[in-house]
């Protein structure tokens, strides 16, 4: 049996704002696992979906940069331990050399970039500012038969870089933007991974049976949420944040363009941060649930 600490049910309560005791126990009849824990408790309790990992992870900030004719765009996330860094003025001119180093020579190897003379630079500045620094990730989109935009939110969280097949360099940034704030999954319905779908199939599956009408249907309201998820997480499907009117889908057409895919980047998502323990914290809410 795997040991459940503290750690661990905070991290599953942050993700499913789910009560403590609820999320220990799911863990423990997972054995410690987390993500089979969200799956058990979505069925159990009807929980619509758990926040994405990494969402309170590593600080940092994203930048893009787009070519005149949007041609072509880059983006990088440079990490830092603390958002006060990711605010720096030094930390904020060490990134934007990064980036436009990457966009002069179209270079989207991280090693490449370290290699070329900002390794050197890191190391310096690391020393300057008592920080661990480091540049995660770089992503470059080019176009031949359309334009490539970019969005980057105000505070430097969130960064996308769109590819459209025609359209015009307005349009792609629109398009950014709606997924900065949208979130998508895919392009289309189709790029869904089958496993996907089968997972929310039988989690919805679960969740209906608990109706307690018949079989047939329950068997239609599961496709019918399964309908509802596939449009909200594909970008084509979705309404459009500045004209809630138009569809992604209609908005491009009209355009006479299509999506041909994007890159989204949020700061530090996927890195675990170490974990504080609140032990006490565990121990006085169960004390408390026990009274």
């Amino acid at each position: 049996m795997a040991e459940i600490t503290a750690g661990m049910v905070k991290e599953l309560r942050e993700r499913t704002g789910l009560g403590m005791m609820d999320c220990k126990k799911a863990l423990v009849e997972a054995d410690g696992n987390l993500e089979q824990a969200i799956e058990d408790l979505r069925k159990a309790s009807g929980l619509k979906a758990a926040k994405k990992a990494g969402r309170t992870a590593a600080e940092g900030i994203v930048m893009a940069k787009v070519a005149d004719d949007s041609s072509y765009a880059v983006m990088i996330e440079v990490n830092s331990e603390t958002d006060f860094v990711a605010r720096d003025d030094n930390f904020l001119a060490f990134a934007r050399n990064i980036l436009d180093t990457a966009f002069t020579k179209k270079e989207s190897s991280v090693e490449a970039i370290n290699a070329g003379g900002v390794e050197a630079a890191r190391e310096a500045l690391v020393q300057k500012i008592g920080e661990n620094i480091s540049l995660r990730r770089i992503q470059i989109l080019q176009s031949s038969e359309g334009a490539v935009g970019a969005y980057v939110h105000s505070n430097n969280r969130i960064a996308v870089l769109v590819q459209l097949k025609g359209g015009d360099a307005v349009l792609a940034r629109d398009i950014a933007m709606h997924i900065a704030a949208s979130n998508p999954l895919v392009v289309r319905a189709a790029d869904l991974s089958q496993d996907l779908l089968e997972k929310e199939r039988e989690i919805y599956t679960a969740q209906a049976a608990e109706s307690g009408k018949p079989a047939d249907i329950v068997a239609k309201m599961v496709e019918g949420r399964v309908r509802k998820y596939v449009a909200e997480v594909t970008l084509l499907d979705q309404q459009f944040v500045k004209d809630p009117e138009l569809t992604i889908s209609a908005l491009v057409k009209k355009a006479g363009a299509d999506v041909v895919s994007f890159v989204r980047y949020e700061v530090g998502e996927g890195i675990e941060k170490e974990v504080v323990d609140f032990a006490e914290e565990v121990k006085a809410q169960a004390a408390a649930a026990k009274q």
